[in-house]
């Protein structure tokens, strides 16, 4: 049975205890959507070994970020004029690479870092919002310690895996666009739409199997898109 609600003061007491549920709730979806960046650590200790053994050169162009960067075997190759660093590890976020950009990014000083991620950041429930607001964070870490290094944003991929959450990496890679625009040592890299077929749908000869990681072709446009920048 309902019991209704007369008085002002059961009125005020419901509204709170709502407010409060809401709060809960929202710190709860933070909490849920905000990485454990620790995980990755076997994996960021593994470059610091390298380091040591192969000390990486200064003032080069370092890839860091997720899969699509990890797996990108050919980096070196695709541009050998330049001196390159790739550094990126497992299914990462935005927010991992600014938790461990004190030890695979500002030791190294390079002259451009090159961030690929987000697309996970969106799969994992993460907004366009908060996508942006940890690119701020990274941003914020970095450019403060190297003064002369330019940061570049690789644009959030389609992928048909995830063309789902297309509106939200359009909404992020908008946000973040502009945001580049307000510094001259951001840079945007838009790969998002060079990837999109007449259609409008992503290509899925850019693709391997699983039609979200990049195959030689995929990767093949990406050196196009951000070759030019580096000549920068």
């Amino acid at each position: 049975m309902f019991r209704t609600i007369n008085s002002p003061k059961q009125t005020a007491l419901l509204a709170i205890a709502l407010t409060a549920g809401a709060g809960l709730a929202g710190q709860t979806l933070r909490a849920q959507n905000k990485p454990d960046s620790s995980k990755w650590e076997s994996e960021i200790k593994a470059f610091e070994a390298a380091d040591k053994t192969n000390p990486p050169p200064h003032g080069a162009a370092l890839f860091i970020g997720s899969s699509s960067i990890r797996q990108w075997k050919t980096l070196a190759e695709d541009f050998q004029e330049y001196k390159v660093i790739n550094r990126g590890f497992g299914g990462s976020q935005i927010i991992d690479s600014v938790a461990f950009a004190d030890r695979i990014v500002i030791p190294y000083t390079p002259r451009m870092i090159l961030v690929y991620a987000g697309d996970n950041d969106i799969a994992a429930g993460r907004s366009p919002e908060q996508v942006l607001a940890d690119f701020k964070a990274f941003t914020r870490k970095v450019c403060p310690r190297l003064s002369e290094t330019k940061v570049a944003f690789i644009s959030i991929k389609p992928s048909p895996s995830r063309w789902e959450f297309a509106e939200k990496i359009k909404a992020a890679n908008r946000l973040i666009e502009d945001f580049c625009k307000q510094d001259e040592r951001l840079i945007y890299i838009d790969v998002f739409n060079p990837m999109l077929g007449a259609d409008g749908k992503p290509r899925p000869e850019l693709f391997v199997e699983d039609m979200l990681h990049l195959n030689h072709k995929g990767y093949a446009l990406w050196t196009a898109m951000i070759r030019p920048r580096l000549k920068k």
